[in-house]
């Protein structure tokens, strides 16, 4: 190694201004390459700097280039007679068409101008018991022309969209590949006949010509996607998304997807930047082997949330730590084909249901969600027993043959308005079990008006009205727009709905109920047999404060996804409370078939087919003033409870016996 090359510093790779110049960093096999510098404006070739033999460490070639004006230049690798962007460019130089090939020489890059106005922009941080998440395709969310934005498919469409985020509840958005990436397939892809995407059952060899409206192939991570931008400076309009979305107290995750040529030391650095320079919330890593474990240990990436398979948690925080901020959660397909199955009626659905409905993973956040960017949109789910990917052009070959659906009793799109009363009441079913379940919910754009994509499972490369979300929907389905609405608020009212750690099935702190219980068509005796298909669930609000006054209610839950009517039992509440029904998935009410005034021995419903049902406690009250003798009891409880509740955390902490604590 020579002098010279001590001098050099290789690393960051790419380039980058620094004093004196700005510094070329290029990781290379070729014996000759170097770097083309360009005009910014004008496009013109100003020179040519090839890479000497001392300039070279390794496989990485690094040069500095002194007295250069970075805001005038622009530039390009090259490679012998072969032109190579730079896959770590901040910038690109020139607005970007979307659906039209980009050659090198429109991947020339620059350096970012100007500074960015952060104010006093804040990451908002929402724990994972108060999360709302939607997934989203930048450009399909408000491409259709009946989105009404101003900059239709653009990071500023979404801005455009804050208000009606804010409306359904939204706290977390999550954005399929929202990085540079080629949509179009090259010249090499087409020529080597590579695969425009690697992430599996998505496409067949006739596919490797199509567009690639997703996204997931290798990309240029360090820069937002210029066709998804409504002016030529991506960089701030994404940042300005960004800080608008933390002004309304919304978080951004974005998706990464790393297929194996990537280098897994190098994905630490993407996030770290992404982070640094635009602020984002977190990240869901896509591909295999990632060693998702050792990002999560980033000491700068400890409040940033990732999202992967599963996670190690005592490798990442300790066997006997209990982060304050659990950043990392699961994402995986566990609850989402157990709910569906359930939701159509399967049979040896129910023990799994329950679990996957209370479950909450130790030391971490888990996802849940019915329908994604893969698969059917729910409208579709209850519409469709088989897909329709015809429109793809692989003979309907490609996409999962397995979607867990089922049509109402007719295929597609019909008239008969028996089917479409159903399919309704199965998407206001399925809605309900993603919002009554424990962990953070998460739904697919346009889920909550049921947006079809026309039976297609697998629209990777349809850039139109399949993908594109259509407003409109928002009228046709008002009464299931209108029930997640209701959905959101009312599990935002009940903390009981959405605590910190797994319940445990069993009377902790002493108050006469267990945190949850389960019960059959005699209360406290669940049926959960194989040809069972209702269960009725008990929430205990006493074991979830919704502020510093007062514990939740006590809510039932009534599921009943057979095809017949069944009974289900309430339990006895305490004096003077009675039980009263929220909501219900049937159009009609419910009537009931007992007193609900909490005097009698047990409370008997009987729930519909294929129906939710919903009750909360109330007090009862008369004339004389019961209701404030009852009010001074259970507010006289609620210290006693809340005693207990300070003494069993304590016990937990020191490594107390649960008999001790109940006694």
């Amino acid at each position: 190694m020579t002098k010279n090359n001590l001098q050099n510093k290789p690393y960051p790779l790419g380039a980058h201004i620094e004093e004196g110049g700005v510094r070329f960093s290029l990781v290379s096999k070729a014996a000759a390459c170097g770097v083309l510098l360009y005009d910014r404006a004008t496009g013109r070739q100003l020179m040519k700097l090839p890479f000497t033999a001392e300039e070279r460490i390794g496989n990485i070639h690094c040069k500095l280039v002194r007295d250069l004006d970075a805001a005038r230049i622009a530039y390009l690798f090259y490679e012998g007679d072969c032109l190579i962007p730079d896959e770590r460019a901040r910038v690109f130089i020139g607005k970007a068409t979307y659906g039209k090939e980009r050659t090198p020489e429109d991947l020339r890059a620059g350096f970012p101008t100007g500074e960015f106005d952060w104010g006093q922009d804040q990451c908002p941080r929402v724990p994972y018991r108060s999360m709302v998440g939607y997934c989203m395709h930048v450009r399909g969310f408000t491409r259709h022309t009946s989105s009404g934005v101003r900059n239709r498919g653009t990071f500023d469409g979404i801005l455009e969209k804050i208000p009606y985020l804010k409306e359904i509840g939204v706290t977390t958005i999550e954005l399929q590949p929202a990085y540079e990436f080629a949509e179009v397939p090259t010249k090499e892809e087409r020529l080597n006949r590579l695969p425009t995407s690697a992430m599996p059952g998505e496409l067949d060899t006739a596919g490797q010509n199509k567009l690639n409206y997703w996204g997931y192939k290798k990309g240029y991570y360090y820069t937002p996607k210029a066709a998804y931008a409504a002016t030529k400076d991506p960089v701030t309009e994404f940042k300005a998304l960004v800080k608008a979305l933390h002004e309304n107290r919304m978080e951004l995750v974005m998706q990464f997807y790393f297929p194996h040529e990537v280098k897994r030391s190098e994905i630490s650095e993407i996030l770290r930047f992404w982070v640094l320079e635009y602020h984002v919330d977190g990240f869901h890593l896509l591909g295999d082997n990632l060693f998702a474990d050792q990002l999560a240990k980033d000491d700068m990436l400890a409040d940033t949330k990732i999202w992967y398979y599963h996670f190690d948690v005592d490798s990442i925080y300790g066997r006997e730590e209990q982060p304050l901020f659990p950043h990392v959660a699961e994402y995986n397909d566990a609850w989402y084909y157990c709910m569906r199955g359930y939701l159509k009626g399967d049979g040896n659905t129910l023990g799994n249901v329950l679990y996957q409905m209370r479950h909450l993973p130790e030391k971490a956040g888990r996802i849940h969600y019915l329908t994604n960017y893969y698969g059917f949109t729910l409208a579709d789910l209850v519409s469709y027993d088989h897909k329709h990917n015809e429109a793809n052009g692989e003979d309907n070959r490609d996409g999962n043959d397995y979607n867990c659906s089922w049509n109402c009793g007719e295929e597609g799109v019909t008239r008969r308005q028996k089917v479409k009363k159903l399919r309704e009441k199965q998407m206001k079913n399925a809605l309900s079990m993603l919002m009554l379940s424990q962990s953070a919910p998460l739904i697919f754009m346009g889920d909550e008006f049921g947006n079809s994509q026309r039976g297609n499972n697998n629209p990777y490369c349809q850039d139109n009205a399949v993908t594109w979300l259509d407003w409109s929907g928002i009228e046709k389905n008002q009464t299931v727009f209108s029930f997640w609405k209701m959905l959101v608020d009312f599990r935002k009212k009940h903390p009981i709905l959405r605590t910190e750690r797994e319940m445990r099935l069993m009377d902790y702190i002493s108050c006469g109920y267990p945190d949850l219980s389960y019960h059959g068509q005699n209360a406290w005796r669940a049926q959960t047999e194989g040809n069972c298909r209702h269960i009725g669930i008990m929430l205990c609000g006493k074991y979830a404060w919704s502020d510093q006054m007062r514990e939740d209610d006590f809510l039932y839950l009534a599921f009943n996804m057979h095809w017949e009517s069944h009974e289900l039992a309430l339990p006895k509440l305490p004096k003077g409370m009675r039980w009263e029904m929220v909501f219900s998935t049937e159009t009609q009410n419910v009537e009931a078939q007992a007193g609900m005034d909490g005097k009698s021995k047990e409370l008997s419903r009987k729930i519909p087919p294929r129906s939710i049902a919903v009750y909360i406690s109330s007090v009862t009250g008369n004339a004389d003033g019961e209701e404030e003798a009852v009010k001074r009891e259970i507010a006289k409880g609620r210290k006693t409870v809340s005693s207990k509740r300070d003494m069993s955390q304590k016990l937990e902490k020191g490594g107390g016996r649960k008999a001790g604590m109940e006694s």
